[in-house]
């Protein structure tokens, strides 16, 4: 096979000629007219006695258009097939490389059906080019001429500039060709779906978005003696008032109007003059249709004949008339709902309670204007759920009588069904439960005034405990979360680092965007720069796209590296560089990326002695270490295991869905006296190991499960008296710690621990302690 010539500058006549192509192609958007007008530019340009386009098609085939047809007219002849396989365009298609043949002999065992199509006309030298456009490959572009090498130098720059022009030219065409078949296929879809509208036995009908009547089915243009003429012509609300009972018309026209306004579902009831003068009951249903933005497009407005269920409800109601006497004699509030939930009758207990009229009891926001602000939406959600599937329930709410005051009650809803097992009424009856409502919310209300205050002298963004050391770390916490500097998070392994990382973020003012976490001893050495820095495409072996790095996604946010230590000397000394300068460079790329991220690292290691080791930068170490924090291991925070129990212990009991209310007394000795060398972690295994194989509701820890070398003494329990003294010493000093020193005020410390502030004075007093030391700017 030959090779073109590799020259890539055009000159004057072939950029004329490219751009004589480019004009006679561009505008035509008809297969043939496009071929037909190929036909006539390419032939001036590119020596050939035969040339043409070859199209992918189904079953491994090749659909072939000879733009050099016979008898020298310029159209182009009728497409041919021919199998995929065995051909030069398959080869270029598939491989999007374009092939040069000098002599057709070259190719007789290679491409078979070319060779032979080639013999067939007696061509000698063959080019053939991919047409590429966007990412696909749509066709193959074929020269063909009856002397030897004809394309032996032919230059390469001027064809693949045709071979562009001509794949987006072709692109364009086929794009426009599949856009015509798909507005037929809707088109013939919509008439289809049409006819099938027309055969439902129900009013149907579309409107705009604004409520517009556009078309209507058959069954409904019958009702009315209408036609879709009629619709187009006439006003809709005009149609409306025309055939609406004259009862109906306004309730109707506004639920209309509501609904059309809206996005949501609606519907109505109506009584319509048929074209004979009946009125009929229909009950009108709007769905709407949106598009990709949520927007309405179109309402689908259905109407179903409900009259002979209305006269049926109309003889029930007399029926029910001879009972009401009864109900109202009895003292129990009493209310009936019709089948879909709409209030019929109040018995005069109700009208009594709430001091209105039957009518005003009927109104759609009787509900809202009665029920407790705090429980009418849950009450309209549990009738909307509930009432629907036709079985007898109970609901709680808060209903305000007539002097203002709000009592709680039970409702019991039960269903009636008429002859058909169909439900025609809803019978509610009500029960007084404020004295037991009170009762619960009492109780509720103190033990949620017990969980507040425990959770807010013990736990700050799920770190438990209230011992000293722990309360200097989460003084620190507050400190430096309202600023950017870089904090080093140090300790051993299990302490909580990555908690304390989370707090610090939480509590500054970039807590509403990212906290990206990295493990740097999870990540292996060779990939590291890469997850944290991101790579361009092509920047390595496998590298097939580009990739954000870690850094990048926590752009205005926190970036949190865990195991700091263990990140090998050339990441180092990227980081160093992000910490100093405030940007970097993707693996693969040149161009510097500025970001605004605080760094937070963490490790278990001794870094001091890394750097002595050389393992670790010292410069490094000092840009992290701005505002260090060490984590106190769990042995030094003893005082902190019973609530660090009690939570991990409510927390696993849940996720199980097991009741447990007590720790076992020597579980809990045991727990206090091991020296749990994997700290937190260690002692949250442990105790979701007990949940798991607990089946009471006390917990035991098996001494089995711990480590009998670091099992030591118990610690002695101190005398009541004195414990009370330490425990309410550790509460004050949170509650300053907390409120910065201030004792007074809404967030002073006497207000986080419900006393009055010359108490806590005056306790502060006697237990000496130092209020200044917890004061900050």
């Amino acid at each position: 096979m030959a090779t073109p010539d590799q020259e890539s500058t055009l000159g004057p006549d072939e950029l004329a000629a490219l751009l004589a192509i480019n004009r006679a192609i561009a505008r035509h958007l008809n297969r043939d007219e496009l071929f037909g007008a190929m036909g006539t530019c390419l032939r001036a340009v590119v020596p050939t006695e035969r040339f043409g386009i070859e199209l992918p098609i189904e079953g491994d085939q090749l659909q072939g258009h000879l733009l050099t047809p016979s008898g020298g007219k310029e159209e182009p002849t009728q497409p041919t097939v021919l199998p995929a396989r065995g051909t030069a365009c398959d080869w270029v298609l598939r491989h999007r490389e374009w092939i040069v043949i000098s002599r057709r002999e070259e190719i007789r065992e290679r491409f078979p059906v070319t060779f032979e199509v080639m013999e067939q006309a007696s061509m000698e030298s063959l080019c053939a080019l991919p047409l590429i456009a966007g990412d696909g490959c749509r066709a193959a572009l074929f020269f063909m001429a009856t002397a030897p090498g004809a394309y032996t130098h032919l230059r390469r720059a001027l064809l693949e500039q045709i071979a562009s022009a001509v794949a987006v030219a072709l692109d364009d065409c086929l794009a426009h060709e599949d856009r015509k078949r798909a507005e037929e296929k809707v088109s013939r879809q919509e008439r289809e779906l049409r006819e099938i509208v027309d055969l439902v036995p129900h009013h149907i009908t579309v409107a705009g978005p604004d409520g517009t009547l556009v078309y209507a089915n058959h069954v409904f243009l019958g009702y009315y003696g209408l036609t879709n003429e009629d619709l187009h012509d006439s006003d809709t609300a005009e149609l409306a008032r025309h055939f609406t009972h004259p009862d109906d018309i306004e309730p109707f026209l506004a639920a209309w109007k509501r609904g059309s306004a809206g996005t949501a579902p609606w519907e109505t009831e109506a009584r319509f003059r048929r074209r004979d003068g009946d009125y009929r009951w229909h009950l009108v249903r709007g769905t709407p249709l949106r598009d990709d933005g949520g927007r309405t497009v179109r309402w689908y407005i259905t109407g179903t004949d409900i009259d002979d269920r209305k006269r049926a409800e109309e003889v029930l109601a007399q029926k029910e008339k001879e009972l009401r006497d009864l109900v109202d004699s009895v003292p129990q509030q009493i209310v009936i709902l019709d089948a879909e939930g709409r209030r019929l009758y109040a018995n005069r207990a109700s009208i009594d309670y709430y001091g209105c009229t039957l009518e005003e009891f009927r109104a759609p926001d009787f509900l809202r204007t009665v029920c407790h602000p705090d429980d009418v939406d849950e009450l309209q959600r549990g009738r909307q759920q509930l009432l629907p599937r036709g079985e007898p329930f109970d609901l709680e709410t808060r209903t305000r009588a007539k002097d203002g005051t709000y009592r709680w009650f039970l409702a019991r809803y039960r269903p009636f069904r008429d002859e058909d097992g169909r439900i025609a009424r809803w019978y509610i009856t009500t029960v007084d439960i404020e004295d037991r409502k009170r009762t619960e919310e009492r109780l509720q209300t103190e033990n949620v005034a017990l969980r507040e205050e425990l959770e807010r002298v013990s736990m700050v963004e799920e770190i438990v405990g209230t011992s000293r050391p722990l309360r200097a770390v989460l003084a620190s916490v507050s400190q430096v979360a309202a600023t950017d500097s870089t904090v080093l998070i140090t300790g051993e392994t299990g302490t909580g680092k990555e908690l304390v990382a989370r707090a610090i973020h939480k509590r500054s003012s970039r807590s509403s965007r990212a906290f990206v976490s990295v493990n740097c001893a999870a990540i292996p050495p060779t990939l590291i720069v890469s997850e944290l820095f991101g790579h361009e495409k092509g920047a390595f072996t496998g590298a097939l796209t580009r990739r954000i790095g870690r850094f990048e996604l926590a752009d205005g946010g926190t970036i949190f590296l865990d195991e700091i230590g263990d990140l090998p000397l050339d990441t180092q000394l990227a980081l160093l560089r992000v910490l100093q300068e405030r940007e970097f460079e993707r693996l693969g790329s040149t161009r510097p990326i500025k970001l605004d991220v605080r760094v937070i690292a963490a490790t278990n290691r001794d870094l001091k002695a890394a750097m002595a080791s050389g393992a670790f930068r010292e410069d490094l170490f000092y840009r992290l270490s701005v505002f260090p924090i060490e984590m106190p291991p769990l042995r030094e925070r003893r005082t902190d295991i019973p609530l660090l129990v009690a939570y991990f212990v409510d927390r696993y009991a849940s996720k199980a869905g097991k009741t447990i209310r007590h720790v076992d007394k020597r579980a809990l000795d045991l727990v206090q006296s091991y020296r749990w060398p994997g700290n937190v972690r260690e002692l949250q295994n442990v105790i979701e190991r007990a949940v798991i194989v607990c089946e009471t509701d006390t917990i035991v820890v098996d001494e089995n499960w711990l480590s009998q070398e670091t099992l030591a003494t118990q610690p002695p329990v101190l005398p009541l008296g004195d414990a009370l003294v330490v425990r309410e010493r550790e509460m004050i000093e949170a509650a300053l710690a907390e409120a910065r020193g201030r004792v007074s005020g809404r967030s002073g410390a006497a207000a986080r621990l419900g006393l009055p502030a010359s108490t806590l004075e005056y306790r502060i007093r006697a237990l000496k302690i130092r209020k200044e030391q917890y004061k900050r700017p």
